[in-house]
């Protein structure tokens, strides 16, 4: 069973679910690309909100990519899995070439969607943290984390559709957690969706320009 038409049709629904937000001075909404952007920019559009992207970028394991050590954020946010990173403790150099390729990576991403604006500035704000699904909400648990790290005064995730487990994951991390749809049975976020195409580089780039960010 489909919920919505496609991102877009998430985000004015989602927006909703965010209205005591709707023009509030000190909040502003945070994308994860590239998926959650369109989600996120009919977000910031319905509540008069700045909008600019987050970008995370796991740090995989050594040999084991798959497996988080954690994670690194725009703003130059780490988030360690301790547990984790001691298992590889005796590869100090393995971890820093990976490291060092996530946060140039992260750079690149960053240049190509948001040019040469810098980025908003999160300190003492609440953050309005937009994504178009979650199924295991890793992505976006580095994402809050990172937030704090940054000064964030309040941190909302928002998401159209997630998984129960999801759900419960993120309501302990977040101060809050703004979901439209929390269905029993999940496998997919593109499930939930009709359309559920691959969002573009030049797509984020658009929204991000059409926003009429405050810096």
């Amino acid at each position: 069973m489909k919920i919505f038409h496609d991102r877009v049709d998430a985000g004015r629904r989602l927006a909703k679910e965010l209205a005591p937000y709707r023009d509030k001075a000190d909040a502003l909404v945070l994308a994860l690309p590239r998926g959650g952007v369109p989600v996120g920019a009919e977000v910031a559009r319905e509540l008069g909100l700045p909008l600019d992207v987050l970008v995370v970028r796991k740090l995989g394991a050594p040999g084991q990519p798959e497996l988080a050590m954690g994670a690194i954020a725009s703003g130059g946010a780490v988030v360690m899995n301790p547990e984790v990173r001691a298992y590889f403790a005796d590869q100090p150099d393995v971890i820093e070439a990976i490291t060092k390729h996530e946060k140039s990576e992260l750079a690149r991403r960053e240049s190509a969607y948001r040019g040469r604006r810098p980025p908003l500035d999160v300190n003492a704000k609440s953050v309005i943290l937009v994504d178009d699904g979650a199924a295991t909400g890793a992505t976006m648990r580095a994402a809050v984390s990172a937030l704090r790290t940054m000064g964030a005064k309040r941190v909302i995730v928002a998401l159209p559709v997630c998984s129960v487990e999801a759900e419960r994951l993120l309501s302990i991390e977040a101060d809050e957690i703004a979901c439209v749809d929390v269905p029993r049975s999940f496998y997919a976020v593109g499930q939930w969706y009709e359309y559920f195409d691959q969002t573009t580089d030049d797509e984020v780039r658009e929204l991000l320009g059409r926003q009429n960010v405050k810096t």
